[in-house]
Parts: structure tokens; C-alpha cells; sequence
């Protein structure tokens, strides 16, 4: 869920603004006269970035939907399948 509040706001609520988007992932639109900002915590970011990284490779998208496909299409294996009984 977003909130969105002032620079002042967040100024006066920093702790308790960051405690929230580190424990709840909250995430923060501070609104200013310059423009806005947005807080989130450090694990949502990270998060962020390797989704657009692996979008970023060529053939992931098609490759992701395809196997999607197959798994909606039952045209899997079990893990006994594929490892088998040794």
C-alpha cells in the first residue's frame, strides 16, 4: 500500500517512517515543491532491480511465459521423474 505525504511529514515522522517501510514494506510518495520522492525499504529495491535485470535479458520474457504455459498445461515432470530413485 502507498502513503503518500510532505517532506515536512516525513521529516517530523523519519524513525517511525522507516521503521514502517523496513518492517511493513510500506512504501512512501513524500511529496515537495522541487517534486516527489519515494521511500521504500532496501529489500523492495533490491527486489526491484533483479526483476528488471532479468527482464532485461533477451528471450527471459518469452521463455518465462512459456514455461508458465507448460506448467498451466500440465507438461511438467515431478522431482521423482526427473532424479528418479538412485
Amino acid at each position: 500500500m502507498n502513503k503518500i505525504i510532505t517532506a515536512t511529514k516525513a521529516r517530523q515522522s523519519f524513525f517511525d517512517i522507516v521503521k514502517s517501510a523496513t518492517q511493513k514494506h510500506q512504501i512512501y510518495h513524500i511529496s515537495h515543491l522541487s517534486g516527489t520522492a519515494v521511500l521504500i525499504s532496501a529489500e523492495e529495491y533490491e527486489s526491484m532491480v533483479e526483476t528488471l535485470n532479468l527482464l532485461s535479458i533477451p528471450g527471459f520474457r518469452e521463455s518465462m511465459k512459456h514455461s508458465v504455459d507448460q506448467m498451466n498445461n500440465g507438461e511438467t515432470f515431478s522431482i521423482d521423474e526427473v532424479f528418479g530413485d538412485e
